[in-house]
């Protein structure tokens, strides 16, 4: 299977690079958006993952990787079908890449980031991940 390319986005006071950092991998769980569990259920193990953080300088700030594919999320007492995947982290990006910069690059006029702002999950195409790790210096 070729490997798909995502953004997750979090808020740093909730659940930060540097946790994920320090606790190796999570449960990506709390996803409450329709369109962001469809994307969630379309992870797989081996997808690589820019994490986002969305409050501060608002940036991308490191990689992870998906570690296991869509499961029912365990921190919901109803059973609505809400989905969480394994992330596990890979490496910090060496610069992290702002929105500023990536609004600023026509490149990516069309990711979800700027289409969807608050989608917490969100596609990206291999050109968008690799331009944004490419300002990112990875």
């Amino acid at each position: 299977m070729t490997t798909q390319y995502w953004l997750v986005k979090s808020e740093p006071s909730t659940y930060a690079w540097t946790d994920l950092v320090r606790d190796g991998h999570t449960d990506w769980t709390g996803v409450r958006n329709y369109a962001a569990r469809l994307h969630l259920k379309a992870m797989r193990p081996g997808d690589r993952v820019f994490f986002y953080e969305s409050m501060g300088p608002k940036s991308v700030v490191g990689i992870a990787q998906v570690t296991r594919a869509a499961f029912p999320d365990p921190t919901v007492d109803e059973v609505d079908g809400w989905m969480a995947v394994e992330l596990k982290a890979v490496k910090p990006l060496p610069k992290p890449v702002t929105l500023m910069q990536i609004k600023a690059d026509r490149s990516l006029a069309d990711i979800a980031l700027l289409r969807q702002s608050r989608l917490s999950v969100q596609p990206l195409s291999f050109a968008a991940f690799s331009r944004i790790a490419k300002l990112g210096g990875a």
